[in-house]
């Protein structure tokens, strides 16, 4: 359970980080559900078909997956009942201890995954990451070559269902242990043992967008510091001149490629792509020995002398 904890915890660090708000890591084990299947009185044959159905709890009620498990699937309604009691059940080690004890104990397998995951919990808990983990039997994730851990990321809402719990809103990483995967493209080496798990990039990029764009934060599409802007025509070589003094200066800066662009399109290149300051500059401040520095976002200018142009910028942007 050791590489299984350590992706858990990898998941942990990348939603604590980003801007996506509430989540929860939900986790279970294959042996649990096949355990629960067992004892319930599935038939061996029915075990992937019956695991599919439960991977809808998610998305479905209870009394929909029921209903797909005893009209579409022929299972029987006694059988069906008895699983409904075990998969809506989550919490931590509490609830492990409490099946230890029921009659799902009496299955070997689902035993084994009970003392799995009980480790797997006590490990999440050494690794600071157990405040956002919960043991859920309703997780079955569909795929068949999942041999035991499983787990899936998902965000929480701001609302909450019946029972005070939040809502979730969407699955953004998944995984699990499969450890006889590589023995199905390579005969030799069915015993290697897997664990992964596979982050929701787009989808975590498209929820941090929302986010700044529901917060009046401007989106940074690029790490550029400093734009140089020209007011009149002609200035695309002082443009350059001043574009390679702050590049040699440890600056990221860029400019116009065009050869006349309009000053405010450039300064609303900067506002849409939010880099924080311009250097402005027309003839006036040419021949006077300055440049005017603009903080974009207050849109506040102030005139300093050229021999100070980037003493006065590394002092802007915290480079000192």
């Amino acid at each position: 359970m050791l590489p299984d904890a350590e992706c858990v915890k990898i998941v942990d660090q990348i939603l604590s980080s980003v801007d996506v708000g509430k989540f929860v890591i939900k986790v279970n084990h294959r042996m649990i559900l096949d355990g629960i299947f067992e004892v319930c009185g599935v038939p061996n044959s029915m075990f992937r078909t019956i695991c599919s159905a439960v991977d809808k709890l998610d998305k479905s009620p209870w009394e929909e997956v029921k209903r797909e498990m005893v009209s579409e699937k022929g299972l029987d309604e006694a059988a069906a009942d008895r699983i409904g009691e075990y998969v809506q059940k989550a919490g931590g080690l509490p609830l492990i201890d409490e099946l230890l004890q029921s009659d799902l104990a009496k299955s070997k397998i689902a035993k084994q995954g009970l003392e799995d995951m009980k480790l797997l919990l006590k490990y999440c808990e050494l690794y600071n990451c157990s405040e956002n983990v919960s043991f859920d039997l309703s997780l079955a994730r569909g795929l068949d070559y999942y041999t035991g851990v499983i787990y899936e990321a998902v965000l929480c809402g701001d609302s909450v269902d019946d029972k005070g719990e939040p809502i979730t809103v969407g699955s953004v990483a998944g995984g699990g242990r499969y450890d006889g995967l590589v023995g199905m493209f390579d005969p030799k080496h069915r015993s290697v043992p897997c664990v992964g798990v596979s982050i929701g990039i787009e989808r975590l990029f498209s929820i941090m967008e929302a986010n700044m764009t529901k917060n009046q934060n401007k989106v940074r599409t690029v790490e550029t510091q400093v734009y140089v802007v020209t007011a009149q025509k002609g200035l695309i070589e002082e443009r350059m001149k001043i574009v390679a003094e702050l590049w040699g200066a440890g600056i990221k800066c860029e400019h116009s490629y065009k050869l006349n662009p309009k000053m405010l399109k450039q300064l609303q290149d900067c506002e849409d792509t939010g880099i924080p300051l311009a250097v402005v500059i027309g003839e006036s401040e040419i021949a006077g020995g300055i440049v005017k520095i603009r903080s974009i976002e207050a849109r506040e200018e102030v005139e300093v002398k050229r021999a100070d142009m980037v003493q006065v910028l590394k002092e802007r942007l915290g480079l000192l």
